[in-house]
């Protein structure tokens, strides 16, 4: 299959983009600052990052459309507000993840974000639920750029009037060049931002107007150290279908009310899991010293018993140490307990960590 490109892939090119293939498109891992620049650049000011990878998937219909999404996504979706969102899942019926994803309520349905390695899939999954009296589409004509960092909300007002007024995981309509696109005040690095869909047409001239504000653009490689000290999973990686929200440490993203009536795919193994616990479940982890642990990297108890592996593990630059996060038999999760990680055939001593490393600074 052929590698795809972003609409922005010759803007990428002339900012000196080091490109890897990633879900299927050809992305930007860097730029000429390199990793640690951009990482601490979105910390200290702004950055933008093209994840128009992502599909942008519309569904509309009437009432019963909220109902069938929630036979496969665990969230309160008959009480989500319009132009409100929610971190969620797609479940299988083991309660799986199929995927993590972000459902935002529209006037004539929802809007959700697909993360790129599983759109296919997903939208087959979605699609098998829904009735005759709903419609929904893939827009492929839509760019996606996420503004992230403190300085985001101040840089954005100045071409989108309105946009400082929106509170995090809402969104709205704005008119941008005659055109309409639609903000929401989200992200994936732990830092206050926004996620702009736009159209392809325009998103050049949006960016332009970035770069114009000092805002530099961020690649694959600083988006990972990023959500990574924030304490948020990759799918793939620190999520799959085989993983419960439960074991992923993310039960607050199911609604109470869910938890307590169920009608969603894998209710009885989640009801299951949250009334006896689960044998494993994903932690934080502080490597000691520089050494870095990363995917698939062993965890031992101190008395040399496989306990666990770690699904995700880099440098900080943020927290100035190394971080990781994998899964670990519940018995030893409590935070500051002592492990054993080896890398290279050698082991090394850590301790779980609370999440995130990096406080977030959201805005409420």
């Amino acid at each position: 299959m052929q590698t795809q490109k972003t609409a922005l892939y010759n803007l990428h090119k002339n900012l000196g983009a080091k490109f890897v293939p990633f879900a299927g498109y050809e992305m930007p891992i860097q730029y000429k600052d390199g990793i640690v620049k951009e990482h601490i650049s979105t910390r200290t000011h702004a950055g933008f990052f093209d994840v128009s990878h992502m599909g942008q998937f519309f569904l509309e219909g009437d009432e019963t459309l909220t109902e069938a999404l929630e036979k496969i996504i665990p969230s309160d979706l008959k009480s989500l507000k319009i132009n409100h969102s929610k971190y969620s899942f797609l479940l299988n019926n083991d309660g799986g993840i199929i995927d993590d994803l972000i459902v935002t309520k529209t006037n004539k349905g929802f809007f959700i974000i697909l993360n790129a390695g599983c759109k296919e899939n997903d939208i087959k999954h979605i699609t098998q639920f829904l009735g005759e009296n709903h419609s929904y589409f893939l827009n492929n004509d839509l760019s996606l750029i996420a503004l992230q960092g403190p300085k985001s909300a101040e840089i954005l007002e100045k071409l989108i009037p309105g946009v400082k007024n929106l509170k995090f995981m809402t969104g709205s309509n704005f008119n941008y060049d005659g055109e309409n696109l639609y903000v929401t005040r989200s992200g994936y690095t732990g830092e206050d931002g926004f996620e702009i869909s736009i159209s392809n047409k325009k998103v050049e001239k949006l960016i332009t107007f970035l770069i114009s504000n000092k805002v530099k653009p961020i690649g694959l490689g600083a988006r990972d150290t990023l959500r990574l000290e924030a304490g948020l999973c990759l799918y793939g990686h620190d999520l799959n279908e085989k993983i419960t929200p439960v074991e992923a440490n993310l039960k607050w993203a199911i609604a109470k009310k869910r938890k307590e009536v169920g009608g969603f795919n894998g209710w009885e193994k989640i009801k299951d899991l949250l009334t006896n616990g689960s044998e494993k479940i994903r932690v934080g982890i502080k490597p000691e010293g520089k050494v870095i642990a990363r995917e698939n990297t062993k965890i031992f108890s101190e008395d040399d018993t496989e306990i666990g592996f770690v699904t995700s593990g880099t440098f900080g630059p943020s927290v100035k140490a190394p971080v990781a996060m994998g899964y670990i038999k519940s018995e030893f999760s409590e935070v500051g307990t002592s492990i054993m990680l080896e890398v290279r055939g050698k082991k090394y001593g850590g301790k779980v960590s609370e999440l995130p490393f990096y406080r977030k600074s959201y805005v409420k």
